[in-house]
């Protein structure tokens, strides 16, 4: 299949990006990427980047500072053909580890390991990675760090397990078919969220979630929301607060969106819009409409989906509407960040 380059260079890229320093990063980045071309987006405060040397100094040098000796751990690892713009595109998700040894974006140190949720998403194109879209769980990292900054979540929040099948690192070749059953699962999922969005309803009725979800389905959602099991607790701990509490929402698609086997992914810029009407996250009404953008891996077992892995730039998202948990955080700890 076409994508086992890709995955080679992408598997090429993160054993150098293992091996390297906080000051010789900016190299490997150079000798894998397109140079000053790069195109890479991140969450807040990175937001999105231009070159190589950007994207070493803002976001790979200070995270292998604070995070010392990081071991990339993945969970799940896909190929495939981007269905919206038709490039090869490689997946990675799991966690970063290392020792938490200095301040990080104004999270203070720890100095004990530490587990920092991602999902990173490359392009490919001609022997290059050209873009990335890296989504890493911040305020998880504050939980870590003892400096949660939101209310109770509804959902549960713990280092998250990979596939129950312990089969994401998709290494081989797949079926073609299994891809295209996964794709066209995860597709009629979407259209029957935005048929609702579009239609102007908060809630769901829980057969609409019943014709693609499994009603054993596990939703492993970002810290400040936390992780749901079976069909009901999912609308009562995530979905119901999101759709009841959110209004003004519009699917506004995404940058990449593809499937390999049983597994599926996309993430937007943004993938949302919509506008806090009070009891979301367990906060009060937002100052107008916010974008959220968010990353979903998926797992397809049978004709259902069984598991979700979701991460959300929350603090973007509460950006927007005046509220920096970052600088908040900082200013009430006395961070030097």
């Amino acid at each position: 299949m076409k994508y086992q380059n890709a995955k080679k260079l992408v598997r090429e890229y993160y054993d150098a990006m293992e091996n390297a320093t906080a000051d010789s990063v900016a190299d490997v980045l150079k000798q894998y990427t397109n140079g000053d071309d790069y195109h890479w987006r991140g969450v807040y405060p990175f937001r999105e980047q231009f070159g190589a040397d950007t994207v070493a100094e803002k976001f790979w040098s200070p995270l292998m500072r604070s995070l010392r000796h990081y071991q990339r751990r993945m969970d799940i690892f896909i190929g495939g053909t981007n269905e919206i713009s038709g490039e090869i595109w490689v997946m990675s998700m799991g966690n970063l580890m290392g020792l938490f040894d200095e301040d990080w974006l104004g999270i203070p140190r720890t100095r004990k390991m530490a587990n920092l949720r991602y999902a990173e998403f490359s392009c490919v194109e001609d022997g290059k990675i050209t873009k990335t879209g890296i989504f890493v769980d911040v305020i998880g990292m504050m939980v870590q760090a003892g400096t949660y900054p939101l209310p109770p979540s509804t959902g549960v929040y713990f280092n998250y397990p990979g596939p129950r099948t312990h089969d994401g690192l998709v290494y081989e070749d797949q079926p073609e078919e299994e891809g295209v059953k996964t794709l066209k699962l995860l597709n009629e999922m979407i259209d029957d969220l935005t048929a609702l969005n579009v239609s102007g309803a908060m809630g769901c009725p829980p057969e609409v979630l019943e014709r693609t979800w499994s009603d054993r389905m596990i939703w492993y959602g970002p810290a400040g929301i936390g992780a749901s099991y079976t069909i009901p607790r999912y609308q009562e701990q995530h979905q119901l607060p999101f759709r009841n509490n959110l209004d003004d929402k519009v699917f506004n698609g995404h940058v990449c969106r593809f499937a390999e086997g049983n597994f599926a992914c996309f993430f937007g810029w943004p993938n949302l819009s919509n506008r806090a009407i009070g009891g979301f996250l367990g906060l009060p009404a937002g100052a107008g409409g916010a974008d959220m953008q968010v990353v979903d891996v998926y797992r397809r077992e049978g004709d259902k989906l069984m598991e979700n892995w979701v991460l959300i730039d929350i603090p973007y998202w509460l950006k927007q509407q005046g509220l920096d948990v970052l600088d908040r955080t900082a200013k009430i700890l006395n961070s030097d960040e």
